[in-house]
């Protein structure tokens, strides 16, 4: 191959990485708990002063109007925290065990529906959003015999995408399909479930181009490949979550399929299924909102306030 064939890494990525590794190294070297507790600290302090958070602000505000300032500000700071502790755990994922009595790791809630579908077999849709350490989902659920492959966003910088493609092959213990967004991924993911595959999907952020569908009692344009796949193959959509109960302590929660529509009307069934799980992720972020990433403009600019208030 020709030198003018190779890709040649921008000297800021190549800063940037610096930097991730190194933080990152950071983390590695620290006891698990101690990493969680760093990166929480260290994000609470430096998040809360970015002009993102007046994002988040925004957003409590319309879907939680009984929120006064004084709630929102301590949920914001929450928000970065969970963020901050979620990077800091990150390089610690594949070590952490299950069913530890205390400390470092990770129990489990409705295991039983995992062991059944491991047993059943065939395709499975996992749906989940970014709350708690949603890092930590994909492994928890392979340690059950149930490896799901992802959509995924490249990061901007290829030599951090690596880093967190190769961490993210630790934590799950195999290697697992990652479909880029788009048409063809979602063309390739669907054969990959017709195969008998698990596939995985975050999707309470906005879609553009989705399909409008409800959170918080207002419009939230949302993905619909996921109730499509469910619809056509007739599988099961099964949700669950990571709770964090502590410093690199983790819980897996995981709920009952949800019933899939059936009345006949393509479209109107998706749009029910698409409503159905948005109805379940509005339900854990509300038992604690802090958990959830309320940093991204999930819904219309129009629907958000434009000043903080008091």
């Amino acid at each position: 191959m020709s030198s003018a064939a190779v890709p040649r890494i921008k000297l800021h990525h190549r800063l940037e990485a610096l930097a991730a590794r190194s933080v990152l190294a950071l983390f590695r070297a620290l006891p698990p708990a101690a990493a969680s507790t760093l990166g929480g600290t260290l994000a609470r302090i430096i998040g809360t002063r970015l002009p993102v958070s007046r994002v988040a602000d925004r957003n409590l505000r319309l879907a939680l109007p009984a929120l006064d300032a004084t709630e929102r500000k301590r949920i914001v700071a929450g928000v970065w925290e969970n963020l901050g502790r979620t990077v800091g755990e990150f390089p610690h994922l594949g070590r952490l065990r299950r069913d530890t009595p205390s400390g470092p790791g990770w129990e489990v809630r409705g295991g039983e529906i995992l062991e059944r579908q491991a047993a059943e077999g065939g395709p499975v849709l996992f749906c989940s959003a970014h709350i708690g350490n949603w890092e930590m989902l994909p492994a928890a659920v392979a340690s059950f015999g149930l490896p799901f492959a992802s959509f995924y966003r490249a990061a901007g910088n290829p030599l951090v995408d690596a880093m967190i493609g190769a961490l993210r092959r630790d934590a799950i213990g195999v290697e697992v399909p990652m479909f880029a967004k788009g048409q063809r991924g979602a063309r390739a993911a669907l054969a990959y479930l017709l195969r008998g595959g698990s596939l995985g999907m975050l999707v309470d952020q906005k879609m553009n181009d989705g399909i409008e569908a409800r959170l918080f009692g207002h419009p939230a344009m949302t993905a619909p490949a996921l109730a499509a796949m469910a619809l056509r193959l007739r599988c099961p959509v099964i949700p669950g979550h990571v709770e964090r109960i502590g410093p690199a302590r983790l819980r897996l929660v995981v709920e009952p399929p949800i019933p899939l529509p059936d009345s006949g009307d393509r479209l109107a069934d998706q749009a029910r299924l698409t409503q159905n799980v948005n109805d379940v992720i509005e339900r854990w972020i509300r038992e604690k909102p802090e958990s959830w990433l309320w940093l991204h403009r999930r819904w219309p600019k129009d629907l958000l306030p434009n000043r903080a208030s008091t």
